[in-house]
């Protein structure tokens, strides 16, 4: 199991949310490529950033500091916010990013969402942003309409590799994942299912660890480890005292 540092870019600063709302954001740090670096020194093997002025808008807006990030860190990354076609995607992987994660365009735009997995197999994910079950979209701002389990197979039908499940409600709270709901789709998921939303402690990562037996690929993590609620060094050490046990 992957703990994925989050970097959430806003205004070219690191910051986090609470429960995806523009306006309740705590700055933690002003320079994210520092910040990048620092959690790759702690032992990170996945970065996980958001472009969150991106996902508002509907188009990049930190493409420059996010190419800065890549050129510092060897690590790969992954990102999500704003990435609405093909154009946009070309951009970000020219930049030096890893894998992306789609939200908005696969639930609105299935057609273009499939052509996007077609040119890009096996690097495109879904991010399943939920509120009681409930899909959002567009920077979390917009109710699809859309329970999470209706969607998981029409999107591994059109090529997701995998899925980002985020409980909105516990986003930045740090009340502790949605065991129950991420249970549930670990079971209608074929390919693997990162949770975000929720971590608090490493008690919560060694609730989350038997469910890396049933397609739990990845945990992300941001106010918990920005305040030092969760040691990224001795979670990463769990994790691998886990493996030689």
């Amino acid at each position: 199991m992957i703990i994925f540092p989050a970097i959430d870019i806003k205004d070219g600063r690191c910051v986090r949310l609470r429960q995806g709302r523009a306006k309740e954001e705590t700055v933690y740090f002003d320079n994210p490529v520092e910040v990048a670096s620092f959690w790759e020194s702690q032992g990170a093997q996945y970065l996980h950033l958001v472009d969150l002025d991106g996902a508002f808008a509907g188009e990049p807006k930190n493409l420059s500091l996010v190419q800065e990030i890549a050129k510092k860190v060897k690590i790969p990354l992954q990102l999500g916010g704003g990435i609405r076609n093909i154009e946009i995607a070309s951009y970000y992987f020219e930049a030096g990013v890893t894998r992306l994660i789609i939200g908005t365009l696969a639930l609105e735009n299935p057609e273009e969402f499939a052509r996007l997995t077609a040119k890009f197999p096996g690097k495109i994910g879904v991010s399943l942003d939920a509120e009681k079950g409930t899909l959002k979209s567009r920077g979390w701002v917009k109710d699809t309409g859309l329970k999470v389990e209706q969607v998981i197979p029409e999107l591994i039908e059109q090529g997701a590799s995998f899925l980002v499940y985020t409980d909105i409600l516990r986003d930045g709270m740090q009340s502790g994942a949605n065991i129950s709901a991420l249970k549930k789709v670990l079971q209608i998921s074929s390919i693997p299912v990162l949770v975000a939303g929720g971590i608090h402690n490493l008690e919560d990562i060694k609730k989350l660890y038997p469910l890396s037996k049933e397609g739990l690929e990845g945990v992300i993590t941001g106010r918990a480890i920005y305040e030092k609620n969760l040691d990224l060094k001795e979670a990463l050490s769990w994790l691998e005292q886990q493996k030689i046990s």
